[in-house]
């Protein structure tokens, strides 16, 4: 199928890239990786009049460790988060959950603020994310501003970005000693995006859990923070019944997704129990470092 026609523009510059968003706010859309702004042109459920490419925009493509966090660029792909050391080191779970992202084409050309921008509520990357507790830095509207991860998405396909904003930098914090994290995901066999996907960030204390953060992805209309089961689980001694019992709590307060991939019941069924497994394979990773 062939996309409408389109004025395509390619700057080279954070400037010009925010100069183009506001000279054309409502006819423009950015494409990063292009994976689903792509497609949705070419079946024209989308038509904008003005392509901008943020390919060649300098210094948007980055990893790096410093003042006690890791800093993101927005054009890093998949690929590299799954590769980079740095991640591995200090998020593990973002490397995880990379590699677990389409194909290997997919994960060559994805990227991370793509993912971000177009909060599909099945993309695996939002829920390590939150259990990392990321910030989102953003350029180009009255003032740069960040926000965190948790209040960046409002609904499907949804955030609070303003039309002439974009994404800058991810930024997260790096976590306590002792943390350890585990992202795991029901596919969708054909496009690999999750049916519900969890991830898990724990940091225990001798026997007790005394940090617990858990993202989740597909079972909402949009990726949240499980703070019923974070609430639930932290203090208590590590235990596989403490985990049972703070599992589920997975679905509370959260509107389920139904469509033909599952009903709001399996969605909750399946946040349950990826909850349960997400949090006892972390518990399972620091025991094999400890010991």
């Amino acid at each position: 199928m062939i996309p409408a026609p389109f004025i395509y523009h390619s700057p080279t510059s954070l400037q010009e890239l925010l100069s183009l968003l506001r000279d054309y706010p409502e006819e423009s859309k950015v494409v990063a990786g292009g994976h689903s702004l792509i497609p949705a042109m070419k079946l024209r459920l989308m038509q904008p009049r003005h392509l901008i490419d943020l390919r060649r925009v300098s210094n948007l493509q980055f990893i790096r460790e410093e003042d006690g966090a890791l800093r993101i660029g927005p054009m890093t792909t998949y690929a590299e988060l799954q590769r980079s050391p740095v991640i591995q080191s200090y998020a593990f779970v973002l490397s995880e959950a990379a590699g677990l992202v389409g194909d290997v084409q997919v994960r060559n050309r994805g990227t991370i603020g793509g993912s971000l921008a177009h909060a599909d509520p099945a993309a695996d990357l939002p829920a390590a994310l939150l259990a990392l507790e990321a910030k989102v830095y953003l350029s180009g509207g009255a003032r740069k501003r960040n926000i965190a991860l948790d209040r960046f998405f409002v609904d499907s396909f949804t955030t609070v970005m303003e039309e002439t904003e974009v994404i800058t930098e991810i930024r997260v914090p790096i976590a306590p000693d002792g943390t350890r994290s585990a992202y795991l995901k029901f596919a969708n066999r054909a496009s690999r995006f999750a049916i519900v996907g969890v991830a898990a960030s724990i940091t225990l204390n001798k026997n007790v859990f005394s940090r617990v953060r858990i993202g989740v992805t597909g079972a909402g209309t949009y990726p949240m923070r499980l703070r019923s089961v974070e609430n639930n689980l932290k203090g208590k001694n590590v235990s596989e019944s403490a985990v049972i019992g703070a599992a589920k709590f997975a679905s509370k307060g959260m509107e389920l997704q139904v469509d033909i991939h599952g009903s709001a019941e399996y969605r909750a069924h399946l946040a349950e129990t990826l909850t349960f497994r997400a949090i006892m394979e972390s518990v399972d990773r620091a025991d094999r470092i400890s010991g």
